[in-house]
């Protein structure tokens, strides 16, 4: 399971991406794909079927035999982006001979983990074609070092180690090369990069990964470091639980819905905020027969597992964690809560997630944050709160959580894969 977690991360170095490798690993098990703008009324939801959209993918598959007075869903949430730095739309920059890209910075990355680390560049490319059909959009990566972020060194900032403080206007901006910078030099790069001409490329979303590949860790390999383990490891835990999924129990439509944008808030088309998965659970519900206050009955018997990363103790700091919940890693999934909903766990929501950890033979754990810290949140409490659908939220635990490079137990991929498949199978 941990290799195959790893080609996942490495085929996904943007949101875009991860949808995309989501969407061909469920056609691979035999999922349709579709699109939101194509008609569902002959799809054959026992078979399986897949959406993509930007960021973002919704899958599903129903049982064998629907009685719509009885449908429900079962539903695994996650999220496709991760904290980094991306290309502003005139990035061209740079001073002192060196040329550089200007970025932003999305989310709460942990910027020093950016710092002197061989840069990639990945994305969407929206690119004039010359067809009727008009501009096309594709996507892109370039797994090449190209950019770099380099740090002061020590001699000129002899009081680093007391405190770095990064700017992220000023202090951010990597080099990919010497020289003065050229106004059009990142579109001149992509339309080679394409193989069209430098006003064929229209606009592009693209942004900075690590080249660094997974790797096992540790004296015996139980750990595990790697890129964008935040959020892409549920990612594929939710993938491969569905894509294993034998035959949905009768009257259940399991569904697993990738989200963009949770990093910023998820108010976006293709976030959590968005109707998306209200609407696709209702074109799943027209297809089994389903009129509107079934569905509306259907959603209310529902229950969405929000699978996003926990946090680990850190054997460094322990006092930033609450002291009677100390989640380790390789110690199974944890269950997050808190009871500002912050995260959306309740007695009952977590009670049947147990359930499901036991009907799989796997442990559990509990986080709950410390009081006197502000606590993070999830996809967990916009979907309960946009669906009025019951959530629990879950996830692996790991280390250097929103850092460029994150830590992870080797055991807990195939346990969290676990847990969600009898999720799946025994709602």
């Amino acid at each position: 399971m941990l290799d195959q977690l790893f080609e996942f991360i490495e085929a996904s170095p943007s949101p875009y991406h991860a949808a995309a490798t989501a969407v061909e690993r469920l056609t691979a098990a035999g999922f349709a794909e579709t699109e939101r703008s194509e008609g569902w009324s002959g799809l054959d939801a026992a078979r399986g079927f897949a959406v993509r959209d930007g960021g973002s993918s919704v899958a599903a598959r129903a049982g064998a035999r629907v009685d719509p007075d009885r449908l429900h869903f079962s539903v695994i949430g996650a999220h496709t982006d991760s904290p980094n730095l991306r290309l502003r739309p005139q990035p061209d920059t740079g001073t002192h001979g060196y040329r550089q890209l200007g970025v932003e910075v999305y989310g709460g990355v942990l910027l020093n983990s950016w710092l002197d680390r061989d840069l990639g560049l990945s994305g969407r490319v929206v690119v004039q074609d010359g067809t009727a059909d008009g501009p096309a959009t594709v996507l892109w990566r370039c797994d090449r070092p190209l950019l770099r972020v380099a740090q002061l060194a020590i001699h000129l900032d002899r009081e680093v180690n007391d405190g770095l403080k990064l700017d992220r206007q000023q202090h951010m901006n990597p080099m990919w090369g010497l020289g003065q910078p050229s106004p059009e030099g990142f579109r001149q790069f992509l339309a080679g990069e394409l193989d069209v001409e430098p006003d064929a490329v229209l606009a592009w979303d693209v942004m900075a990964h690590d080249l660094c590949p997974p790797a096992r860790l540790g004296r015996d390999g139980e750990m595990y470091a790697a890129a964008r383990i935040d959020n892409l490891a549920s990612c594929h835990a939710a993938v491969e639980a569905l894509a294993g999924l034998d035959d949905p129990p009768d009257d259940t439509t399991a569904v697993v819905v990738l989200f963009d944008h949770e990093e910023i808030g998820s108010d976006s088309a293709t976030g959590a905020g968005s109707p998306i998965l209200a609407d696709a659970l209702e074109r799943i519900a027209q297809c089994l027969g389903a009129d509107r206050e079934q569905y509306l009955r259907a959603v209310a018997r529902s229950l969405c597992v929000s699978a996003d990363g926990a946090h680990a103790v850190h054997p460094n700091y322990p006092e930033r964690h609450e002291p009677g919940h100390l989640p380790v890693l390789n110690g199974g999934p944890v269950i997050k809560s808190n009871v500002n909903v912050r995260y959306a766990t309740d007695a009952e929501t977590s009670a049947r997630f147990v359930s499901a950890c036991n009907a799989a033979g796997v442990p559990h754990q509990s986080y709950s944050h410390r009081g006197d810290l502000p606590c993070g949140s999830t996809i967990g409490p916009i979907t309960a709160s946009r669906l009025g659908m019951s959530v629990v939220d879950v996830g692996s635990p790991q280390l250097s959580m929103h850092s460029a490079r994150e830590l992870g137990g080797s055991e807990d991929p195939a346990l969290l894969t676990a847990a969600l498949g009898a999720f799946l199978a025994d709602s």
